[in-house]
């Protein structure tokens, strides 16, 4: 499957059908890595899922006891499904990686500071798949500089096209 980089940077693959973004981790994080993960899920919350009723705002992952976790992912109550066979909105979710990626990761979290951030939901041939990433929280002055530089990417664009269009 061949891996489709959009404008932001993403590498999500083609035919997926995204359910959600998380645009503050970008702000917010400088990414280093990213990783494709399956998300184990209960039947009310993968319909929830696929009507978009998501947050990832808030959610992060960690590595616990060679396992993968996902932390504050909302999924809101499907609206079809009775008390009894819903589920909780808040409760963590187990990430499905390879033991390898696992064992890359864990002692990076460690070692480095690092945290791991949820970019993105979406369903891949019907299954549902989240893209994680390792990323290092970014100072305000960061994200000052990021914006400054933006902005002068921005003119310099605006003037090569008026010198473009002769004007």
């Amino acid at each position: 499957m061949a891996a489709k980089s959009t404008k932001k940077g993403n590498k999500i693959p083609e035919g997926a059908t995204i359910v959600a973004t998380n645009r503050r981790a970008r702000r917010d994080f400088e990414i280093l890595e990213t990783y494709e993960a399956g998300i184990v899920l209960r039947g009310s919350e993968v319909k929830a899922l696929r009507e978009a009723k998501v947050q990832l705002a808030e959610s992060y992952a960690n590595i616990y006891r060679n396992e993968a976790w996902i932390h504050s992912f909302h999924i809101v109550q499907y609206s079809h499904s009775g008390i009894a066979m819903g589920h909780e909105p808040d409760r963590q979710k187990k990430l499905l990686l390879h033991r390898k990626e696992i064992d890359k990761l864990g002692p990076r979290l460690d070692a480095e500071r690092l945290t791991l951030v949820p970019l993105s939901v979406y369903f891949l041939n019907g299954r549902a798949k989240v893209e994680i990433a390792l990323a290092r929280g970014k100072k305000q002055h960061d994200r000052r500089t990021d914006i400054a530089k933006r902005d002068a990417d921005m003119e310099a664009r605006r003037e090569m096209s008026k010198k473009l269009r002769g004007r």
